[in-house]
């Protein structure tokens, strides 16, 4: 009975930190090459990433003005990119009292 005992106390359950604190996350709003972009989706590798495109404007053959909105581009990076992230805020961490 005590062979047992000490055997489940060996193989107990360790769960890493899923938490990376430099990873990216979804909703996260990054600047690459003074463009804003946001993070849609993340897996273990990379990072998919949208952003708008600059609006065209130009005027026609019979001078009129006109604008277009062209579609956002998506594109992937890796997960763990050295981007700047403009609305993570980070935790502070009160101290704690002495006893």
């Amino acid at each position: 009975m005590e062979g047992r005992s000490e055997q489940a106390e060996l193989f107990g359950l360790v769960w890493p930190r899923l938490r990376q604190p430099f990873r990216l996350r979804v909703n996260d709003v990054l600047r690459i090459n003074g463009r804003l972009g946001r993070v849609i989706r993340v897996s273990e590798c990379s990072a998919v990433v949208l952003m708008n495109r600059a609006t065209r404007q130009f005027s026609t053959r019979f001078d009129k003005q006109v604008r277009f909105q062209p579609s956002p581009v998506t594109f992937r990076i890796c997960a763990n990119s050295e981007v700047e992230i403009l609305n993570r805020k980070t935790r502070y961490r009160k101290k704690r009292q002495p006893r």
